[in-house]
């Protein structure tokens, strides 16, 4: 179905042609001042340039068209040229009822349908996930879901670091321990002890013999590893199967999945030949021993450094990987279109590697290659997120002490004998989820943003519990009803539109397939935060006002009835496209 501007455009192009004036202006929106009115148009502005006509006396010709259509209950001019409008209950009614019986919920067809790869989550394996992994994936899951919810096929990789300095270092501190088995627990120890080992400097803060030596055994089976030897690989693949058991642990835990696993491992194959033909079509040229490609461009702010796709001792970088990786993805998949989720600070190395990647032709000029630069989540004192101790902090971890802050907040108002404490921990686990997602990503991406626990675990204000406590208590509501849902799909009359709260709620509601698109056209899952904290905020207007239940008329108990279920039909929507889902009761 048309989402509502389109039909109220289609409206307003009519009376533009009947009146003589250039339909390209004739455009609704939202009115800047709701005070005076639902929609404006100010298509009457930009004409009197054009025309050489005082605005209103334009205005004034198109309104009195518009006073005619049955889709308003007032049109109406207003100095110096704007065109204010209302639309009339029958109008809003319809146009949820067909909302309602659409399946897609007024969410129009994607013009043309793409196949989109998003790549995040960028762990490391052998290591756990932490905080600093928490925005990649939150964020790159939502976009995820928004482009299918779009309509468009939507696949997501995870893309492993599996392939670098940390398998070394792994490999020579299991020498050193003389081990040769090992799990998971064993990892989490290992590579933190051999890291800081390889690091290890003295007072004049240079390394110490010891931690070079240790380093440079790291390297020499770094390359052990990429260039096949069995003992190495052997060891290489036990830390794999360990971590990757482990990573899947904690997405799912996440509520996030991939359709791809795929790592750094999978493309070295593409980077002998990638290099080749890069020099040999003179794309990439030595410097200082390095392979280089100029990535400047006129126009540019500052000049770029070249990128560095084979460093002077021969090895690989993020760049050469992450083309590889383009290499095999246009092998295997051929998408329409790219969006990479990471931290903001990687900007000028994306920047550089979709440079490299247009111009060597890995990628056609009209596929999309789109960076999402993220902010970092801050503590209270403003600094990236830390343990008490100072430390970082795994995602397990915050996970675990959400989900009991939420679980204290449930205990406040119901006990354990209204609700026990298996139930209540399965609901703090669920509302905890939505909590930490909704706190993330209702903040612009780009922007840091303070993780307040207490703030984000509140069923009160613009936070997660509070969206799913108002899911929860519509559910209730219509539960109560005794009214089968499905009869509920057609049983819009104006009735609920006679409250100013119902027609608030109506038209918050048909602006849905409107606000999804435009989220989505600008990679903002924030939009839709604010959307549904709005659309909440309606509803508990209305709840508070008219009383559903109570109603004694028949038609406007059940027209009050489908409205409750359009409102948490969306607000379901939305947070399945967000990420995370509501309890049966909280």
């Amino acid at each position: 179905m048309e989402k509502m501007t389109d039909i109220l455009n289609g409206i307003l192009r009519a009376a533009f042609e009947k009146t003589g004036h250039d339909t390209a202006y004739a455009k609704a929106s939202l009115s800047s001042r709701p005070d005076l009115c639902e929609y404006q148009c100010n298509g009457a502005l930009p004409l009197a340039k054009t025309e050489r006509r005082k605005p209103i006396d334009i205005a004034e010709e198109i309104c009195a068209e518009l006073k005619s259509s049955p889709a308003f209950s007032k049109a109406e001019t207003c100095m110096p040229g704007f065109i204010n409008l209302d639309l009339s209950p029958q109008f809003v009614s319809g146009v949820l009822a067909d909302m309602a019986a659409d399946s897609r919920l007024g969410v129009p067809e994607p013009e043309k349908k793409q196949k989109i790869l998003v790549d995040y989550g960028g762990a490391n394996v052998a290591k756990p996930l932490h905080v600093g992994h928490l925005r990649s994936a939150v964020i790159g899951e939502a976009l995820k879901r928004m482009g299918a919810a779009i309509g468009h096929e939507m696949t997501g990789d995870v893309h492993l670091g599996d392939w670098g300095l940390q398998m070394g270092l792994i490999i020579a501190e299991l020498e050193d321990r003389g081990q040769t088995e090992f799990d998971i627990r064993d990892l989490e120890e290992i590579y933190p002890a051999a890291s800081a080992k390889s690091k290890d400097k003295g007072e004049d803060g240079k390394l110490t013999e010891a931690a070079a030596a240790f380093r440079e055994r790291a390297l020499r089976y770094t390359g052990m590893l990429q260039s096949g030897d069995p003992r190495c690989r052997a060891i290489w693949e036990r830390i794999m199967e360990l971590s990757l058991a482990d990573l899947r642990k904690n997405y799912d835990a996440l509520d996030v999945h991939f359709e791809l696993w795929k790592g750094e491992s999978d493309v070295q194959k593409y980077i002998p030949d990638m290099l080749k033909d890069f020099e040999d079509r003179g794309i990439a040229y030595e410097s200082e021993g390095a392979l280089v490609v100029d990535v400047s461009e006129p126009g540019d702010r500052t000049e770029l450094p070249p990128c560095i796709v084979r460093k002077s001792d021969g090895a690989s970088l993020y760049a050469t990987t992450d083309l590889a990786t383009l290499v095999e993805r246009e092998l295997l998949y051929r998408p329409d279109s790219y969006v990479y989720v990471a931290d903001k600070r990687q900007d000028l190395h994306y920047t550089s590697f979709f440079r490299v990647a247009r111009k060597a032709g890995i990628v056609k000029p009209e596929q999309g290659l789109t960076f999402l630069g993220f902010g970092t989540m801050n503590g209270r004192d403003g600094k990236p997120f830390k343990t008490r101790e100072g430390g970082v902090m795994r995602l397990s971890v915050l996970i675990g002490d959400i989900e009991e802050k939420v679980l204290e907040r449930i205990r406040e108002t119901r006990p354990e004998e209204e609700i026990p404490e298996a139930e209540a921990r399965a609901i703090a686990k669920t509302v905890g989820l939505a909590a930490l997602k909704y706190g993330d990503l209702s903040n612009q991406a780009s922007k840091d943003y303070i993780f307040d626990i207490d703030r984000f675990t509140s069923f009160e204000g613009n936070t997660g519990p509070y969206i799913l406590y108002t899911i929860v208590r519509i559910n209730s509501i219509l539960a109560k009803s005794g009214e089968e849902r499905a009869a509920l799909l057609n049983d819009f009359v104006p009735a609920e539109l006679e409250h100013p709260s119902g027609k608030a709620l109506a038209l918050s509601l048909a602006r849905f397939g409107e606000v999804l698109e435009q989220s989505w056209d600008e990679l903002a899952p924030h939009k839709l935060c604010q959307y549904i904290y709005e659309l909440s905020n309606e509803f508990n207007s209305f709840y508070h006002e008219v009383k559903v239940l109570g109603e004694p008329d028949g038609a406007k108990r059940a027209s009050y009835l489908a409205l409750l279920s359009l409102t948490v039909r969306v607000l379901t929507k939305c947070i399945g496209i967000l990420g995370f889902s509501a309890p049966e009761r909280m």
